[in-house]
């Protein structure tokens, strides 16, 4: 699975429970039905019907016993979300969302990471806040 799909399903959920890990929040769909594949025209109906991606990350970060800055930091988002956060595996999700940068300027590839994340989440469904895009 790319790197924007593990973040993707960490956020989303895909437990076929009909329902996301976090914050109650929860996705259309039968229970014991299986989970559309992130990306999909699928996923992205399912998502637009209830998962609010800022109520699901502020959730986990309460929870967590570290604080995580996942509204500015896509490190702090990978870490909330149990992913490598690396400089090697942000490369990667770089290359994956079409980062055409110096892939060595980490600063503002991490910036552009974040904001990328947050509109191709908002693109598969998530609600995001619009300051977050």
């Amino acid at each position: 699975m790319s790197i924007f799909g593990k973040i993707m399903s960490s956020i989303f959920g895909t437990s076929g429970t009909g329902s996301t890990p976090y914050a109650g929040a929860s996705m259309t769909g039968a229970p014991g039905a299986a989970a559309p594949a992130p990306g999909t025209p699928a996923a992205a109906a399912a998502a637009k019907a209830a998962v609010d991606v800022a109520a699901n990350l502020d959730a986990l970060a309460k929870a967590s016993k570290e604080k995580f800055d996942w509204r500015k930091s896509i490190v702090d988002l990978m870490k909330l979300l149990n992913l490598d956060s690396s400089l090697a595996s942000r490369k990667e999700l770089a290359k994956e969302l079409g980062y055409t940068g110096d892939s060595n300027d980490s600063a503002t590839m991490n910036v552009w990471l974040h904001k990328q994340v947050m509109t191709k989440l908002a693109e598969n469904g998530g609600k995001v806040p619009d300051e977050l895009k």
